[in-house]
């Protein structure tokens, strides 16, 4: 009866039209969940791990909508985490290898899971996908290829994939391998003339995973052998994931019968983390290390910080501040606030706006008054927003400062150049690493 219910309830969300219509995410997600307890008033859905709960959290008026138009009740709607099932009555004298040997085994690592991937509308796709190929490797999406940003999630959703697949069928051959390190083995081989061993290796796995596979490019050798593994792999039934700073198209020097292997399956872009994600990763972290924090808390470190791999650190410093100091008991509002004024005060101290502007003019080889002016030649245009994104993100400047500064007309202008070179530094690396030369200059000048 429950499961017939939540059936419907999940049917509402896809409707198609034709055969060739895609289900949205919510519904495949949905099917993932199931209808525990109903009563007067309250339904209990279970959820396999923490990223579907936080997932369908977010969607949860629209769920009660439908479920109301179903049951023509006003039912509250709780997710909740399934608890892991243990065997009962084990068989004795059986060797069931640990967990974690078999994640160190396969190159894995014991940190990345589904349980702690977040889920939003800038990766969603990519997680439907990463469950489809746990459910049916080798099957569903061949290769699966993840693409995007520095700190978007793509290892660890790789990462997920290979140890859910272990997990549920141990004696699978699973290996998560960086570019270089498939490079690094090669070379090794041909120098050692090990070749067998090193084919024997990569050719025989059930899956393998690839991380920043553009490396390989340019490298005849390399992508000759890679070519090969690809194949053997594949037409044995086996499954790859590759992941990559971009799309296989865009991959300069890739040869064209790889191009072709990688675009013949899945391939999906994992859009920077938005504010959304951002919170619930936070959240997800300080569960992980034990510390309490506020929502409000979490929501203003996470419009403070742009990258996600400097979330965990800003909130184990906010920690080590309040509670090892102070002896306090949960991260509140006031705390994470005292502590961002603290931070803005230092780099007030060292560092002026005049600062960032003589820097970024000198290495662009242009004047502040060039800066400052209304034109907008594209060669302006980057500096500028640049100099909004520094003053904004690092001195913790005041949009409306900025824009007085900058001699901009309001601080939409800010809000819209900040964001711009957000996107850019996250999607492209080259620039993300002039980016931090040029703050490194303003820094060590002071």
């Amino acid at each position: 009866m429950l499961s017939e219910l939540w059936n419907q309830l999940t049917a509402s969300f896809f409707e198609p039209k034709s055969n060739k219509e895609k289900p949205p995410i919510i519904y495949s997600i949905l099917k993932q969940t199931k209808l525990i307890e109903l009563t007067e008033s309250r339904a209990i859905v279970e959820c396999e791990n923490p990223g579907v709960k936080i997932f369908l959290d977010k969607k949860i008026s629209d769920i009660e909508s439908r479920f109301f138009l179903l049951v023509k009740k006003k039912i509250k709607i709780e997710f909740v985490v399934a608890e892991k099932k243990i065997k009962k009555n084990p068989p004795l004298f059986t060797y069931q290898p640990k967990t974690e040997d078999l994640l160190i085994k396969s190159g894995l690592s014991v940190k990345y899971s589904f349980d702690n991937f977040a889920v939003s509308s800038t990766n969603q796709v990519a997680y439907a996908a990463a469950q489809a190929v746990v459910k049916n490797p080798g099957k569903s999406y061949n290769p699966l290829f993840l693409y995007g940003g520095v700190g978007v999630g793509k290892t660890h959703l790789a990462q997920a994939i290979g140890r859910k697949i272990l997990e549920n069928d141990p004696k699978r051959k699973v290996f998560f391998c960086p570019g270089d390190l498939f490079i690094n083995e090669l070379i090794e081989s041909i120098q050692e003339k090990t070749a067998q061993k090193f084919r024997k290796k990569y050719r025989h796995l059930d899956v393998l995973i690839v991380d920043d596979i553009q490396f390989i490019a340019g490298k005849e050798r390399v992508q000759e052998d890679f070519f090969h593994t690809f194949n053997s792999i594949v037409s044995a039934g086996g499954q790859i994931i590759l992941t990559s700073d971009r799309p296989p198209n865009e991959i300069k020097k890739l040869e064209d019968r790889l191009r072709s292997r990688f675009l013949g399956g899945l391939t999906v872009d994992i859009q920077p983390p938005d504010f959304e994600l951002k919170t619930a990763i936070l959240l997800i972290k300080a569960r992980e290390k034990g510390i309490l924090i506020d929502i409000e808390a979490a929501k203003v470190i996470a419009d403070q910080i742009t990258d996600c791999r400097a979330l965990e650190g800003t909130l184990l410093t906010i920690y080590a501040n309040f509670f090892v100091k102070e002896r306090k008991e949960k991260i509140d509002l006031s705390m994470v606030e005292e502590y961002f004024s603290n931070q803005q005060k230092t780099n007030q101290k060292k560092i002026s706006p005049d600062d960032v502007l003589k820097t970024v003019c000198s290495y662009y080889n242009l004047k502040p008054t060039q800066i400052k002016s209304p034109a907008r030649v594209s060669n302006f245009v980057f500096p500028r927003q640049l100099i909004m994104y520094i003053l904004r993100e690092h001195l913790k400047i005041k949009q409306e400062e900025i824009a007085r500064f900058l001699k901009r007309k309001d601080h939409t202008t800010i809000i819209h150049g900040v964001e711009k070179i957000r996107q850019i530094i996250l999607k492209n690396p080259l620039v993300k690493e002039e980016v931090d030369n040029i703050i490194k200059n303003i820094f060590s000048s002071t």
